[in-house]
């Protein structure tokens, strides 16, 4: 029988009583309730369980549930006289900003009046609660119709809070989630500052000496610095990747993923999880991503030859690699390549962030890489410090670094090298092979490399393929596919010039050791055994060429061959 993974199920009470496969993490409740926080902030990167837990925690305390069942068989249900004494004891809001959002400020602000207006239909019964005040009820129908003014929905999370306290003569436990998704979308959107006035005012006016809170519950990416938009609250205590509080409950732990695999009949695909989705290290908690463990366990459900992928990032357009590279001075550069060789760097790392600083330093946007899940931490059993190894976690980030970074390269050239990019596609079209070879590796030189190191084979081939593919792909008038099914195989790169009866294929190989006549000759025996141009040759075109490209570092080597009188 097939195990139901919960992919994209974040509903705690939907994921237990449909019968979808549960990692058990509700000792966090445990945890919560022994801090004894007026306001705990917990932050960790995307698609690390947070909302999940939030779910959880709603469907443990809220009052207006019985959640007896759904918490049956899981650890916490062992703590009888803690269950009695907070299961579904406590009148519990729990909201999250994330779909306060808009390509400008007025959109935004509609998503979040729409945000609240659906929040207070979730309590709609306040509006008619005998033991609430008849003015509080009055603007709670008002911000629930929409029809509120700014200030007095900056003020809608306290009234709320307020009204549940009345109406249950008990405090409230207040669960937020993604308060930093509006001001992270406003950034990007040039609004940043309207933003942030009214969550500073929102929050703080629910958090900062609320006397019907009993407590609260934060969560978020990145842990925004307190004078932004925690100002005067001191009763925020922050719990980060840097922290030792709550690490091993959000994402999986080498416990969590061999129980996985063993229940899923997986087991022989540990290896391939670890090298990909795993690496990490929250406090002194090593942790697998647990959005790509359970896409990919699901992949292999359904295809067993299912090959790993980019999942987790996938789910963000990673802008912020490609503004991060834009900043990159020469010594950036070094770092990176470092980085995508599996070495470490030593950053002095900045928790204390805000979005509008973010472009203001290179320091800050390391920072914001680590924090966020594009680097971590080396495993330190020396508690916390300001400055950290930095590494690339796994395989499934590596890979994003290096197509970000192809990208990034290609579109430099194409605006700041356009006559050189010319010139090079016309000496690959006329076979002009010392200037090609000449601009390619001046291009090289501009760029980051992939070293002997850590990366694979392959995948430094992949590295220089995607590049020299960019740059061949802003020709004017080119058909160019990477790829390409011809004769018995596929070609790396395929380039058609119609007008000119041009044709030719590109293999591109990766020199161990700097053995660049060795690479373009296995290249150039790869295209003849594979019969790469017989296709070609089919479409008939007058000239056809084939190329052998061997790259080491920041170095290349161009051989040609024009082959079609051997085809006749």
């Amino acid at each position: 029988m097939t195990v139901q993974l919960p992919l994209g199920i974040d509903l705690f009470d939907k994921l237990r009583t449909d019968g979808y496969y549960y990692v058990d993490k509700t000792e966090l409740i445990h945890e919560v309730l022994d801090t004894k926080f007026e306001v705990s902030l917990i932050t960790r990167p995307r698609r690390f369980g947070k909302t999940l837990m939030m779910s959880m925690l709603e469907t443990f305390f809220d009052i207006s549930r019985d959640s007896k069942a759904i918490f049956e068989g899981l650890k916490i249900s062992r703590e009888r006289a803690l269950c009695e004494e907070w299961m579904n004891q406590w009148p519990t809001v729990f909201v999250s900003l994330k779909s306060a959002e808009g390509l400008n400020f007025k959109d935004a602000y509609g998503m979040l009046t729409i945000l609240i207006a659906n929040l207070y239909k979730k309590y709609a019964f306040l509006g008619e609660s005998d033991a609430v005040d008849k003015d509080d009820r009055n603007l709670f129908l008002k911000i629930k119709r929409r029809e509120a003014e700014l200030v007095e929905l900056k003020d809608s999370l306290l009234l709320l809070t307020r009204m549940m306290h009345a109406h249950y003569g008990k405090k409230v436990i207040l669960l937020i989630d993604e308060y930093d998704v509006p001001l992270s979308k406003a950034y990007d959107n040039d609004y940043y500052r309207e933003m942030l006035d009214i969550i500073r005012v929102m929050l703080g006016s629910a958090l900062k000496t609320n006397p019907y809170l009993k407590f609260s519950v934060i969560m978020g990416c990145l842990k925004i610095s307190k004078e932004s938009i925690f100002t005067g609250l001191n009763n925020v205590v922050s719990n980060t990747i840097t922290t030792e509080r709550f690490n091993e409950y959000f994402g999986f732990t080498e416990n969590d993923i061999q129980k996985l695999l063993a229940d899923t009949g997986l087991t022989d695909h540990a290896d391939e999880m670890r090298a990909w989705y795993d690496g990490y290290h929250f406090g002194r908690a090593d942790v697998y991503c647990p959005w790509d463990v359970l896409n990919h366990a699901a992949a292999l459900q359904a295809d067993p030859y299912a090959q790993p992928r980019a999942y987790w990032a996938n789910t963000s357009g990673n802008s912020i690699l490609k503004r991060f590279l834009k900043m990159a001075s020469r010594t950036t550069k070094v770092e990176i390549e470092k980085l995508i060789n599996g070495e470490y760097i030593s950053k002095r790392i900045n928790e204390q962030l805000t979005y509008d600083e973010l472009e203001s330093s290179i320091g800050n946007m390391w920072s914001f890489l680590y924090l966020t899940g594009y680097l971590t931490g080396k495993k330190s059993e020396r508690g916390q410090s300001e400055v950290v190894e930095l590494a690339i976690p796994n395989r499934e980030v590596r890979e994003v670094f290096m197509s970000q970074i192809v990208e990034w390269f290609t579109e430099e050239i194409v605006v700041s090298q356009h006559e050189k990019l010319t010139a090079f596609c016309q000496a690959l079209k006329t076979g002009d092979i010392s200037t090609a070879q000449s601009i390619f590796d001046a291009f090289l030189k501009r760029g980051i490399s992939v070293r002997d190191t850590f990366v694979k084979k392959n995948r430094k081939e992949n590295f220089y393929h995607g590049i020299l593919l960019g740059l061949l792909m802003s020709a004017d008038g080119w058909y160019v596919r990477s790829n390409h099914e011809d004769g018995d195989g596929y070609s790396d790169i395929h380039v058609e010039i119609d007008e000119e009866d041009i044709a030719f294929v590109i293999e591109v190989k990766y020199a161990e050791n700097d053995a660049l006549d060795a690479a373009c000759s296995e290249a150039m025996k790869q295209i003849e055994k594979m019969k790469y141009l017989e296709g070609l040759e089919e479409l008939g075109f007058s000239t056809i060429y084939a190329y052998g490209i061997a790259c080491y570092k920041k170095h290349c080597k161009i051989v040609r061959r024009e082959m079609l009188q051997q085809l006749k």
